[in-house]
């Protein structure tokens, strides 16, 4: 079981950064793929961007196309810690980020949201025009 608690969350302008971390518990931390979606107010739960489990060979990363270019996820294991680097943010970016994971799951596989099995509580990225 893993328990995920995100932060980094906040009140931006457009074009500002902001770099969010979800620090995990448990001591497979490794083996778990890790992504993190959002949520905006009225609206589905949608993918933002994954990393493979460390052991996967192929493709480490994968985004959605509204944050590919812009955001970047990265992981360190040593630290039990997945990170999101937003950049270049935009209004349509504003959302409650949610941490995520899946065991052994690949970067890809990760955007199929029934296929997650932990969830953080969530932070708040808001940006303003």
């Amino acid at each position: 079981q893993v328990h995920l608690v995100e932060s980094g969350g906040g009140l931006v302008q457009a074009g500002d950064s902001l770099r969010l971390s979800c620090a995990a518990s448990g001591r497979t931390f490794s083996s778990y793929a890790m992504g993190w979606f959002r949520q905006a107010p009225g609206k589905e739960r949608e993918f933002v961007a994954a990393i493979s489990w460390s052991g996967w060979s192929g493709d480490s990363t994968y985004y959605s196309d509204s944050v590919k270019g812009r955001f970047t996820i990265s992981r360190d294991n040593a630290k039990n810690t997945v990170y999101l680097q937003m950049n270049s943010l935009k209004p349509e970016d504003t959302a409650v980020y949610y941490c995520a994971a899946a065991a052994f799951g690949t970067a890809r596989t990760m955007a199929n949201i029934r296929g997650i099995n932990y969830w953080g509580q969530g932070t708040q990225v808001t940006v303003s025009s």
